[in-house]
């Protein structure tokens, strides 16, 4: 009994070293997409968001293999950045930061550092920024003006 005991403990401490060091990356632009292969106008599996966490499984040259949720598959190192350590200091004590310093260390805005913004400059005339973020492109229109462009694919 006390043998599987052991056995039972082992593996849960070797399952829980595997989660600990399960690396993840941080999407860092306000919209990107989760693709089937790692090719930029291979099929959407999922769409992320600023802030979404994704597990990485592998890396390809420039792109991670990742899980989002039920989809597998790759994205940019451009669109992520990879987790880093912990903020401590040589006392071992951490450090907080503010949801508004991570966005900017993270050259992106989240919602309320862009509410905030807005506020500091009612001045300023956000019209087309909002007419140029609402602009969406399918992948079929990418693909038909790189084709009829004569553009060789990324």
């Amino acid at each position: 009994m006390n043998r599987n005991r052991l056995m039972s403990a082992s593996l849960l401490l070797l399952a829980m070293s595997a989660m600990v060091s399960a690396e993840t990356v941080t999407v860092i632009t306000r919209e990107n997409t989760v693709r089937e292969v790692c090719r930029f106008l291979a099929p959407a599996k999922a769409k992320v968001q600023f802030g979404d966490q994704l597990e990485v499984t592998a890396k390809e040259g420039d792109w991670f293999r990742v899980n989002f949720r039920n989809a597998k598959g790759c994205i940019h190192k451009n669109a992520v950045r990879e987790t880093t350590a912990a903020l401590t200091d040589v006392s071992g004590k951490g450090y907080s930061t503010t949801s508004d310093e991570v966005a900017l260390a993270g050259k992106g805005f989240n919602p309320e550092v862009e509410k905030s913004y807005r506020a500091k400059h009612p001045e300023l005339d956000y019209h087309a920024v909002e007419s140029i973020e609402a602009y969406q492109v399918s992948d079929e229109s990418l693909k038909a003006f790189i084709t009829a462009g004569g553009l060789n694919q990324p």
